[in-house]
């Protein structure tokens, strides 16, 4: 077999939502379910599930390190569910394709009536040419790396009437 770090990553993929023991350097013995595989150092993002009530634990275990990997179990739907939750932040859970749609419209407008540029590309929201808002586009989901740009536009975001209640209008 070669080793780890010489797979691609389609190979990767095929161990993403499986159970898995990870025998490292110096025979460290690692056991969880894959989320993910960095694809660039390699590294596996491991999850331990917790009986009832108990808190998931979340283990990285670097590429360089990572002497053989063994499947263990095959995942299921209720598997990769539960990887996504972890993972998902918590406003983002409940909201349906049709309530990120409109929020998307409704600060598209808003920006808008601000005289903010603003275009779609996908799903994300590209204003200025400098700063992206992906959803649930609230301002916590805004990105850029010009810091002013940033500061203004998420307090216009904040600022939104029609903002829901977990993202509070500054009214």
């Amino acid at each position: 077999m070669e080793t780890w770090r010489q797979l691609k990553p389609l190979e990767w993929w095929k161990y993403v939502n499986k159970e898995v023991k990870v025998t490292a350097h110096d025979k460290q013995q690692h056991h969880g379910w894959v989320f993910t595989v960095d694809p660039v150092s390699a590294s596996i993002v491991l999850v331990t599930f917790q009986e009832k009530g108990g808190t998931s634990t979340v283990r990285v275990v670097t590429g360089h390190a990572v002497q053989e990997v063994e499947v263990l179990q095959e995942g299921n739907e209720e598997t990769a569910g539960r990887l996504r939750v972890i993972f998902t932040p918590p406003g983002a859970q409940a909201l349906g394709p049709e309530e990120v749609r409109r929020r998307k419209e409704s600060l598209r407008l808003w920006l808008e009536k601000n005289r903010i540029p603003v275009e779609e590309k996908g799903e994300t929201l590209c204003v200025a040419n400098v700063l992206t808002v992906s959803a649930p586009y609230g301002a916590e989901d805004c990105s850029s790396s010009n810091e002013i740009i940033l500061a203004r536009v998420q307090s216009l975001v904040e600022s939104n009437p029609d903002s829901t209640p977990d993202q509070p209008a500054n009214s």
